[in-house]
């Protein structure tokens, strides 16, 4: 581990494809624009709340939907 102990994963080529396939065919992808500077600020949230930043994004979307119900 390096000093900042952060873990670092070594994946094979063919591992690195499969994960690649698996994510392609089981996801959809959206880009979303926000201000300059937000990215971190919003991701630092997320981990606060013990997530990533895209699971947050996508809770929050569902509970909103739901909520309309």
């Amino acid at each position: 581990m390096s000093e900042n102990n952060e873990k670092k994963t070594y994946y094979k080529k063919t591992q690195s494809k499969s994960v690649v396939k698996y994510i392609s065919n089981n996801y959809d992808q959206i880009s979303v624009r926000i201000p300059k500077g937000s990215r971190e600020r919003y991701k630092e949230f997320a981990e606060k709340c013990g997530t990533s930043l895209n699971s947050l994004i996508v809770e929050l979307l569902e509970r909103e939907m739901n909520n309309e119900d």
